[in-house]
């Protein structure tokens, strides 16, 4: 199983960014998948996730409200949209997924995923 994400670079505060992660999970509509970042010299935190079915979607307190995640199950892609960045969404943004237990299923620790991309990094700059 390989995650692809892309999307990141460079952004002014205030500023979007959209995020894509394409996965190979078959079959794709039956994987819960989520997106988490680190920044230099912090634990891996959660950012948002979203349900196999599309459902059900949550999301971390401080990026609630400025960041949308999304998927197309036809394209095995899952999309964060980021907006009103700041320069504390600095980070390196890893999409992950697993096989959702049942339809509205979301996951909000590391531990619960089976499959990680390779992370892209996006910089907020003031």
């Amino acid at each position: 199983v390989q995650l692809q994400a892309s999307g990141g670079g460079l952004v002014q505060v205030g500023g979007s960014r959209r995020l894509s992660c394409t996965a190979s999970i078959q079959p794709f509509n039956y994987a819960a998948m989520g997106w988490f970042r680190q920044a230099p010299g912090k634990e891996r935190e959660f950012v948002t996730a979203i349900s196999r079915d599309g459902r059900k979607l949550i999301y971390a307190a401080p990026v609630k409200g400025r960041f949308t995640i999304s998927r197309d199950n036809a394209k095995n892609t899952v999309y964060l949209e980021m907006n009103s960045l700041k320069p504390e969404d600095t980070a390196v943004y890893f999409c992950a997924g697993r096989i959702g237990a049942h339809s509205i299923a979301t996951y909000s620790t590391p531990d619960e995923y089976s499959y990680w991309g390779q992370g892209t990094q996006v910089t907020v700059s003031s």
